[in-house]
């Protein structure tokens, strides 16, 4: 029987675990149909320059410069991109379970996310992330993203944690492979029951366990 491992460190990814995602494919449609704008067009060029913002090479303002205001609009980029921010909403019971599992079993807790360094700031300001999450590893401060292994690394080094001591809560399967191949143990998010049923199996339980 494989002995069960001693968990120190939780790797949470932020989009799609304790909040929305900041900017997916169904908040772009979102956007496109408020402001006017021609979807196909601006998803286009968000493909082409997306992964520069989110690794942090360039400013939000500069992203939003070359995806939608290549030409003159009827709005500012101010209203724009209020409109992105305002979409974000919290995940509260994940928040929740995240923090009480912390507290519990005295963790460290790092972010593992894919994200412009604006948005990074917003989040974690608005929705109070700083109060329970340790350090953030996120793609806008190592200039790689998900899934590159030089980030899975990088989040091993700056952790100082042996990846047998590390669980990882992400809600994309590829991403809970690669990290896996470090040795990292993982749980593919899907929703708040079966996560918490999860975190009891590695002893992270709430419920006496």
């Amino acid at each position: 029987m494989a002995q069960m491992p001693n968990i120190t460190l939780l790797f949470v990814d932020i989009g799609g675990v304790l909040l929305t995602n900041g900017w997916d494919r169904d908040l772009r449609k979102k956007a496109a149909e408020t402001f006017g704008l021609d979807y196909v067009e601006m998803d286009e060029r968000h493909h082409l320059t997306f992964d520069t913002f989110e690794e942090g090479k360039i400013s939000l303002y500069e992203y939003l410069q070359r995806v939608v205001f290549y030409q003159e609009r009827p709005f500012s980029v101010e209203e724009f991109r209020a409109f992105m921010f305002s979409e974000s909403q919290p995940y509260p019971e994940m928040i929740d379970l995240i923090r009480r599992v912390k507290e519990r079993h005295r963790l460290r807790i790092a972010a593992v996310s894919n994200e412009g360094r604006e948005l990074t700031l917003y989040r974690a300001e608005t929705f109070g992330l700083r109060d329970f999450i340790d350090f953030f590893i996120v793609s806008c401060y190592l200039h790689f993203r998900k899934p590159d292994t030089d980030l899975y690394q990088a989040a091993l080094d700056i952790a100082q944690v042996p990846p047998e001591q590390a669980l990882y809560i992400e809600d994309r399967a590829m991403f809970v492979e690669v990290a896996e191949r470090f040795g990292i143990h993982g749980i593919i998010h899907t929703d708040y029951a079966a996560t918490r049923s999860a975190l009891a199996s590695y002893k992270l339980g709430l419920d006496g366990s």
